[in-house]
């Protein structure tokens, strides 16, 4: 690729053609503050703070979208383009609520960062008519609080680009514009599927989860109650962000032993049943493929594609497995198997989950998600608010020891560590589908072909004398596209995994935030990924079939996967909603 060179602050630097100042002032270890800026998502210069002076301009120019040509000279710190950033984040929080130390992002807030490094004071000397709150909390899984909102456009642009939703946009226009959905609709009024993808990326408070920390906490500290909890695969690839951790840190020992000591009667690993949920899917995949089944089969444990696919290909439902997701699964075993041996009531028991996903907060409130009469999981938690909660509770997270779960719902393989990852679903089920189908002993237990942070992926594999044909899909644009494909009969394919959040599990909507500049420069989902999947390397039992606590779950109780027993504990029904139907 041709470069070119021009000068920035005096200092001479090579970039790509094509490239941005903002770019190429990066290569030369300079970080034009941003706000609207996301890579490839949100490049419409709107927040006006990346501006700065080139030599020949009339006047600044905004660094994000401005091309560099040969021999430009820069100039990121002149009094000019300090005060004129000064000024301009002044005129942004002058119509902002400054509440900071109430505010969920304290601390972790970029607007917050900004005025901080530009020495801004919290009282504006722009003080004047700001527009009214207004608060939507319609929406199962979270609240919009657009008085905090800096009309950034960041959530529009990853709802409609990323997700191909588009359930919110800029409404009115000036002073008055705000950001909701069309004709002022509540949120949880819209096809919204809980994706949580907006509050991954907004740079303030002004999106956050409805937290359920306090009534957790609740439940624990009451004494008729036995509380226990799962925690799902990806929260332990990033939980450690949240206390200084680099990205991509393993802090799984230290997330046990904090539940432990927040007070859980039992600390559990959603990894025991996402090896419960291979079983079921593919013995069911099997079944399918053998008895004329309906094909593709496309997995169910992302429930914001649940959601979208009921929304948006009604039609297909039928083509979703009927497994539960791993979280559901997992509470229904709890209350019934678990209840059985430890001489529990289901009612007594309060089934707690800790998910990178706002999605699971809609997903324990579904229909048919209650096989033993009673919810199968009371309360879902996002990663971040584990961390909140272990704020809250005074512990020094990085003093921990590393501890393990506890039996018998705590043991997980590496084929259900990696679930966690774009691909991991269909790698563990192809890993206990081969070898029931062929009845060897697999060489490689490793399908590379569907590893990998692209957006689709696909592969064929010669099982038995048949080729199986699958694809994975990682955001829901992208499950668009391939469903689009399956449906005009221009693709064919025996199974397909498809993920609601771009990357998986690891970039669920619920994980910690991380700011713009660490978003455009560094490749999250790959370096959480890698925790997952160094896990499975390391795991002596890499196999869903081969995790004696399974084997022993279906021997003592389940009987087979498939049976009556199981079908009613761990299978669900789906339902075809119209756009905008909630």
């Amino acid at each position: 690729m041709e470069n070119i060179t021009i000068k920035i602050n005096g200092i001479e630097v090579s970039a790509p053609k094509g490239s941005t100042i903002l770019e190429a002032a990066r290569l030369a270890h300079i970080e034009i503050p941003t706000l609207c800026f996301l890579k490839d998502i949100n490049e419409i210069g709107a927040c006006r703070m990346c501006v700065v002076e080139v030599k020949g301009a009339r006047s600044l120019v905004v660094a994000c979208v401005y091309p560099i040509n040969e021999g430009m000279e820069v100039l990121t710190n002149t009094p000019k383009v300090l005060e004129s950033r000064k000024k301009t984040l002044q005129l942004l929080l002058s119509n902002h609520e400054r509440k900071c130390l109430s505010c969920v992002r304290s601390g972790n807030c970029e607007l917050q960062q900004m005025a901080k490094e530009l020495g801004v004071e919290d009282e504006s000397c722009y003080d004047g008519d700001r527009t009214p709150s207004c608060i939507d909390d319609s929406a199962v899984h979270m609240i919009r609080d657009n008085s905090k909102c800096i009309l950034c456009r960041r959530c529009i642009a990853v709802c409609e680009k990323v997700q191909g939703i588009g359930v919110i946009g800029a409404n009115e226009r000036g002073f008055a514009t705000f950001i909701g959905s069309a004709f002022d609709m509540g949120l949880g009024e819209t096809s919204c599927v809980s994706c949580g993808q907006c509050i991954a990326v907004c740079p303030t408070g002004a999106l956050q989860e409805k937290s359920q920390v306090d009534e957790v906490l609740a439940a624990i500290a009451d004494p008729s109650k036995h509380v226990i909890v799962q925690t799902a695969p990806a929260v332990r690839a990033a939980l450690g962000e949240e206390f200084g951790y680099p990205i991509g840190t393993n802090t799984e020992g230290k997330m046990a032993a904090a539940l432990r000591r927040i007070g859980f009667d039992k600390v559990f690993d959603t990894n025991f049943s996402a090896d419960l949920t291979i079983m079921e899917e593919a013995h069911e995949f099997l079944d399918r493929v053998q008895n004329g089944g309906k094909l593709p089969l496309i997995t169910s444990c992302s429930p914001g594609w649940i959601k979208y696919c009921e929304h948006y290909f009604p039609d297909m439902t039928e083509n979703l497995s009927s497994c539960k997701s791993p979280q559901q699964m997992f509470g229904a075993i709890a209350k019934s198997y678990y209840a059985e041996k430890e001489g529990l009531k289901p009612e007594d028991i309060v089934s707690v989950s800790i998910m990178p996903c706002t999605a699971k907060k809609f997903e324990v409130q579904r229909p048919d998600q209650a096989a033993n009469g009673v919810p199968d999981v009371d309360y879902s938690l996002t990663t971040r608010e584990l961390a909140r909660m272990i704020r809250k509770v005074g512990l020094k997270f990085r003093d921990l020891p590393d501890e393990g779960f506890d039996a018998p719902l705590g043991l997980g393989t590496g084929a259900a560590v990696i679930f966690g990852a774009t691909g991991g679903v269909m790698e563990a089920a192809l890993r206990t589908a081969v070898e029931t189908l062929t009845g060897e002993e697999l060489q490689s237990l490793d399908f590379t072909d569907v590893r990998g942070m692209e957006g689709i992926k696909e592969a064929s594999y010669n099982v038995a004398g048949m080729e199986v044909k699958v694809a994975v899909a990682s955001g829901l644009n992208n499950a668009r596209t391939l469903l689009n494909k399956v449906k005009s009969g221009e693709a064919n394919y025996h199974f397909i995994e498809i993920m609601g959040c771009p990357g998986g599990c690891i970039n669920g909507g619920g994980q910690p935030q991380q700011p713009g500049y660490v978003r455009n420069t560094v490749d999250i989902r790959a370096l959480r990924a890698q925790v997952l999947y160094d896990s499975d390397k390391d795991n002596p039992i890499r196999k869903s079939h081969e995790n004696p606590a399974i084997k022993e779950l279906y021997a003592a109780y389940l009987g087979e996967p498939g049976s009556e027993k199981a079908h009613h504990l761990l299978h669900t029904t789906y339902v075809k909603r119209k756009i905008n139907e909630i």
